[in-house]
């Protein structure tokens, strides 16, 4: 069964067993308006709560996403490259942009839940 966990930097975080899909959140995606380029990071990449992992460029700015927890790239979301828009049309499920082997679930706890993160964007 998977849980998701959203953060105070407006990225989601899809937990089943020990691993982590990251995205956008609907809100992130909104703020920063149609992304034309998605540099991801690489397969096998070590990251620390709070690396910068990937950069988001729209019309508007460029912005970094941030590791939410400890883990390891284990696959990111290659359709972006060709198609850096599915994060803006899908920004919950296609529009993913990394996976990660966690390092430490503790650090889950230190997360929000959707209530709590709707209410911190409202």
């Amino acid at each position: 069964m998977s849980k998701t966990y959203f953060t105070e930097d407006h990225e989601w975080m899809r937990v089943e067993g020990g691993t982590a899909t990251i995205g956008i959140t609907e809100y992130a995606q909104e703020q920063l308006g149609d992304l034309v380029f998605v540099e991801l990071p690489q397969s096998g990449t070590a990251l620390k709560k709070g690396d910068m992992a990937v950069v988001v460029e729209s019309v508007k700015a460029a912005s970094d996403v941030y590791a939410p927890v400890d883990g390891k790239v284990i696959e990111v979301n290659d359709a972006l490259t060709g198609e850096p828009s599915l994060v803006n049309s899908s920004p919950l499920s296609e529009g993913w942009l990394w996976k990660m082997a966690l390092s430490d679930e503790s650090q889950l706890d230190g997360l929000m839940d959707e209530d709590a993160y709707k209410a911190s964007v409202a």
